[in-house]
């Protein structure tokens, strides 16, 4: 039988790397540890200093910048240059406005200083108190060029790959990656987040955990993104389901918007419920998000509907295996070359 856990407290979160473009990945495997996940004390970084290297991306709209630094490192010598260190990734993300928090600032006489006025216009500059002003801060430490090539910007790519293209291309390609999911079987072993659990139906073959995503603050529903990780392990992507995973993917449907309206008191009809393809991990997971908000990754290039997903398998149960599935890469990802090159031939 299916339980809910207790309701997690509302605190700031890390972002999660998946999603914030369509090539991006989830980076959780950083997390493995989790030491002090939950805890709203005071905390430092996991390192000494951080000298900026390079700016990976930056973005206006999302108020997001992506920062490549080296830590730890040693004195400079008397060349001035600084030996060892480490590489990390600091992301730095504006966090949305609470209404009840706003409220009473505009109510009362916040600092301002005015930076034009014409009419019945004028534009300042306001100065939030502390609890108005927090940035959400990734870290990501320690990395590896791929983790630095993920973050970084890049143009991108569509590609379409046939279910013989998956079985002789994309799966040889993945397995040659070395890329962690550790972080997946501690949330699903409880040794780590467990107290971040919304729900969780513990059946060995059709069950789930439901968790919120990284990206989410819980501080308000307008961008509510929760993540549903089925406790099977070997399913890697949409690709491997077939109609022996129809009541999984059922349950995840069915209890999974059922216990985002007894929590959160959104409605089925108010959600997207989706998975990835090409997935930024390869353990089977499905994307709640509110149907309002523009999540990223939910594009017709990448996001597959779980409700089309169950009738595609019930109508044929090897759908994901033949159907030629179009999807965006990085135009520097080697597995895009290797498609391309495989439909050239």
């Amino acid at each position: 039988m299916a339980a809910a856990a207790s309701p997690p407290g509302k605190r700031r979160r890390e972002l999660d790397a998946e999603g914030l473009e369509a090539a991006d990945t989830e980076d959780k495997e950083t997390t493995e540890a989790g030491i002090g996940n939950g805890t709203a004390a005071s905390a430092r970084f996991p390192f000494s200093g951080f000298r900026v290297k390079k700016v990976l991306r930056e973005s206006a709209r999302d108020k997001t910048l992506f920062l490549h630094g080296k830590v730890n490192e040693a004195s400079a010598d008397g060349n001035g240059e600084v030996a060892n260190g480490e590489d990390a990734v600091v992301i730095l993300e504006k966090t949305p406005f609470q209404v009840e928090q706003v409220a009473p600032l505009l109510m009362g006489s916040p600092e301002l200083q005015l930076q034009f006025s014409n009419d019945i216009y004028s534009t300042y500059h306001m100065f939030p108190p502390r609890q108005l002003s927090d940035i959400k801060t990734t870290v990501v430490y320690p990395v590896t060029e791929k983790h630095l090539q993920k973050y970084l910007r890049q143009d991108l790519r569509l590609v379409r790959e046939t279910g013989d293209d998956h079985r002789n291309i994309t799966l040889p390609h993945l397995a040659s990656q070395s890329l962690s999911i550790q972080w997946v079987y501690n949330i699903l072993d409880k040794k780590a987040e467990a107290d971040r659990i919304v729900f969780e139906n513990p059946d060995s073959s059709d069950g789930f955990i439901l968790i919120p995503d990284l990206k989410w603050n819980q501080q308000q529903l307008d961008d509510l993104y929760l993540i549903a990780i089925c406790h099977r392990r070997g399913i890697r992507s949409l690709r491997d389901l077939t109609a022996e995973h129809l009541p999984l993917l059922r349950n995840i449907l069915r209890e999974g918007q059922e216990a985002i309206l007894q929590r959160y008191r959104v409605t089925a009809d108010r959600l997207r419920v989706y998975l990835h393809y090409l997935p930024s991990y390869y353990h089977l997971h499905v994307h709640f998000t509110a149907l309002g908000f523009e999540a990223p990754g939910s594009g017709v290039e990448r996001a597959h509907l779980l409700a089309d997903v169950i009738e595609n398998l019930e109508h044929n149960p090897e759908h994901y295996q033949q159907r030629t599935l179009t999807f965006a890469l990085r135009a520097d990802e080697p597995l895009l070359q290797l498609l391309q090159e495989a439909q050239k031939s």
